[in-house]
């Protein structure tokens, strides 16, 4: 019975010890918004921040969205796809609704990245209007804007 015990006692050790081994994703520099994270921009900290980022695979090839200041840990909102449409940029303005697809060109009133909501003007109408960034530079218009 004492060998069940002291595996059982070892066991919770060792899952506590591995708890306390949180890493903090940290910049190695000062990098400014809207630039591509690279390698050697930043660095694993073995300091342990609750919120912030914990892999370099999370940030690396992501863009700055804000700037980030050297030995800063770097938070979840502080990164973001690399943008592909840029403001005032022309852009092919999609609605869809079951089977019916309407399109047109707008224009982009922000700059984003895939996945992100922007403002996007109807060149035609003048009309403003919320969508969604697609992967191949479309903006799809979101139900309701």
């Amino acid at each position: 019975m004492l060998g069940r015990e002291f595996w059982a006692i070892s066991a919770v050790f060792l899952l506590l010890a591995g708890a306390g081994r949180a890493e903090t994703v940290v910049a190695e520099r000062t990098i400014r918004a809207q630039a591509m994270i690279m390698p050697e921009d930043v660095a694993l900290s073995d300091m342990n921040v609750p919120g912030m980022l914990g892999s370099l695979d999370e940030v690396l090839g992501m863009e700055a969205r804000v700037a980030i200041y050297a030995g800063r840990p770097i938070r979840p909102g502080d990164v973001g796809p690399p943008a592909v449409i840029e403001r005032n940029q022309v852009v092919p303005l999609l609605y869809r609704a079951g089977a019916l697809t309407i399109s047109t060109e707008g224009r982009a009133l922000g700059r984003g990245g895939v996945g992100d909501t922007i403002r996007v003007m109807n060149i035609a109408s003048r009309t403003t209007l919320n969508g969604l960034i697609a992967a191949d530079g479309s903006v799809h218009v979101l139900a309701g804007s």
